[in-house]
């Protein structure tokens, strides 16, 4: 069976990575394209790289527009999908890319991005280590290592694609939060990330003019808005109340994350039982992988693909467990993510479609 697909906002770059992956999915076909103020122009002129996507022309994004189709992707900004979202039918797949859907709470929302709070879907990153007491019923019975959020994708028709970095430091800490090797309190986290995942918008931070050679923090402080994000996931893994310092520092790389996170080990931990908690966490996982001790990942290696690759360590004499994870933020951080959520959603093989192969140089 082939299902019929709509992408919202397909001129921007996630909405661009999606439409790169869809095209060589198996069980997917590509109906309709839609866009804001690029409605009217053939898609071609703004994707010139999806050259077997040149018959498509971009639609006006509305509820209209997407409706009919078995599975919607909207890739819009914050604020943009919850109201376009609440009028596609009940039975219609849809794929939130932005962050309308992710928060649980409404004052998370309020206080990191204001407007309506449009409500928790199904989360997609399948890979989140759950702790007992958040785990789907399918789950219960499970052994640790095999509670994730898989669970709750199964049959959803309603999922909300991660943060690209929140969904970073989310894999890269919830092993040591869940086995309990790790405090929940002082986690901190410094991102390298490249401005693709600040989206198309013209905005001076994101000239090449302005990072090229340079690199530049933004969102200091605890302002990000993926942080609410982050401490959403880890009280899923079983954190009580994190606290976490998270950094991004714009560098010149078109696209990729390389997240270095910590946080304080407990009294007695040793490196090899760091080493086996997190390679127990990912041990059945087709897309994250956790490295051989000593070794750390570049984001070179992950790009073009939906693979994860995590290093870890025990800093001794820090009494501190450093991880490094690399991913492509546009691939396996926004629009792999939410393919493989669909995939589990309609039953389908969980990496079709999807690449765990790089590109290189």
């Amino acid at each position: 069976m082939t299902f019929s697909v709509a992408v919202a906002g397909a001129s921007g770059y996630a909405g661009g990575e999606l439409l790169r992956i869809l095209a060589d999915h198996p069980d997917f076909e590509i109906r309709t394209v839609t866009a804001h103020q690029n409605a009217g122009h053939p898609l071609i002129a703004h994707q010139p790289h999806l050259r077997s996507l040149a018959h498509l022309t971009l639609q006006e994004t509305t509820a209209d527009t997407l409706a009919g189709h078995d599975v919607v992707f909207l890739a819009l900004p914050h604020g943009a999908s919850g109201e376009i979202a609440a009028q596609l039918p009940e039975d219609t797949i849809v794929v939130d890319c932005g962050a309308d859907h992710r928060l649980e709470n409404p004052a998370d929302w309020a206080a990191f991005y204001g407007g309506e709070h449009f409500g928790a879907w199904a989360y997609g990153v399948p890979e989140l280590p759950l702790d007992s007491a958040n785990a789907a019923a399918a789950d219960e019975a499970a052994t640790p290592a095999a509670r994730k959020q898989r669970a709750n994708l199964v049959g959803a028709r309603r999922i909300a694609a991660p943060g690209c970095n929140a969904s970073a430091v989310s894999l890269a800490l919830a092993p040591g939060i869940r086995s309990g090797l790790i405090e929940d309190q002082d986690l901190v986290s410094v991102l390298a990330v490249g401005p693709s995942g600040a989206g198309k918008s013209l905005k001076t931070m994101y000239l090449a003019s302005e990072i090229l050679g340079s690199a530049n923090p933004y969102a200091v402080g605890g302002t990000h808005r993926h942080i609410p994000e982050i401490q959403q996931n880890l009280r899923k893994s079983g954190a009580t109340a994190p606290t976490v310092s998270f950094t991004p520092v714009l560098v010149p790389m078109s696209r990729g994350i390389l997240a270095t996170s910590t946080g304080r080990v407990k009294p007695g931990v040793t490196a090899e039982q760091v080493q086996s908690a997190w390679e127990a966490a990912y041990a059945e996982e087709p897309f994250v992988h956790v490295l051989p001790a000593g070794t750390v990942p570049r984001t070179a290696d992950v790009l073009g693909s939906n693979t994860v690759l995590i290093g870890v360590a025990l800093d001794e004499a820090a009494g501190r467990v450093v991880t490094v994870l690399a991913l492509d933020n546009l691939y396996k951080g926004t629009a792999g993510a939410a393919i493989q959520s669909v995939n589990i959603a309609l039953g389908l093989d969980e990496t079709a479609g999807l690449s765990v192969n790089g590109v290189a140089p």
